[in-house]
């Protein structure tokens, strides 16, 4: 296999990892096994949350490839199959083509159904409520104003690539809802189902890796990652103000 295809294959790989939410020092871990395992010993990866920088520089024709990443999901299912063919790229011989293709299948791999997405975000939602002293109706109204919210998030994140700007309608969805159901009679405590309905917002993969990148000495990446879930957590608690100060500010509603 050429050293330039050794690179792509290694690239896409780190690619795939880094849009599905791993570590920086996991994703240049990978990259560099595998470009070691075709004898490529001199290989450097620099990895941060928006980008992949991979080069060669043994011969006198160094390579040196870039890879721009700008949309960042969470998918740990994506995570462990690239690390699946990682191990049985180091270990074997994969002709290019057929590496890019499994590469390529594990990138366009479906998520769930999104009914099943929404029905397991609400419940784990409502779940939360339950244990932050909710009482059943708030159960269930939390599992509604959770699915609710996440289809905001969703329709908002397909427009635009702003997460800050879904979360925000999201929260905001959430708070408003539940102001309503409180006020209506569905519900005995709004700020239970706030609670709960918040929470599969809440940026806790990108904080806890973003400590785990600054541990491991990634500095950059580290204070991105937990910059990155700040500004998620503010953007949660601006939306839910938002709503809040305008029913009780500008309307005169009350929360009690």
């Amino acid at each position: 296999m050429l050293k330039n295809e050794v690179l792509q294959i290694a690239l896409y790989s780190g690619e795939i990892m880094l849009k599905s939410g791993a570590e920086t020092y996991r994703v240049e871990d990978i990259i560099d096994r595998m470009c070691k395992s075709k004898e490529l010993h001199e290989v450097s990866s620099f990895v941060t949350p928006t980008g992949l920088f991979v080069s060669d520089n043994k011969t006198r024709e160094s390579t040196s490839i870039i890879k721009r990443v700008k949309n960042r999901k969470i998918d740990l299912d994506k995570i462990s199959q690239v690390n699946n063919f990682a191990r049985s790229f180091v270990k074997s011989e994969i002709p290019y083509e057929e590496a890019m293709n499994k590469l390529k299948k594990i990138d366009n791999t479906p998520k769930f159904h999104p009914a099943l997405t929404l029905i397991l975000i609400g419940l784990a939602a409502a779940f939360f409520t339950l244990l932050s002293g909710g009482k059943p109706l708030d159960f269930i109204a939390t599992f509604f104003v959770s699915i609710i919210s996440i289809i905001v998030f969703w329709s908002i994140d397909r427009l635009s690539d702003t997460q800050f700007l879904s979360t925000t309608a999201s929260a905001a969805v959430i708070s408003l809802c539940s102001v309503i159901s409180s006020k209506i009679g569905l519900v005995t405590s709004f700020d239970m189902i706030i609670v709960g309905a918040v929470m599969p917002l809440v940026p806790g993969v990108a904080l806890t890796n973003g400590i785990r990148d600054l541990i491991s000495g990634d500095i950059i990446s580290g204070i991105s990652r937990v910059f990155e879930a700040v500004m998620i957590a503010v953007s949660i608690a601006v939306g839910v103000g938002l709503v809040l100060g305008f029913w009780t500010g500008v309307l005169g509603g009350s929360l009690i």
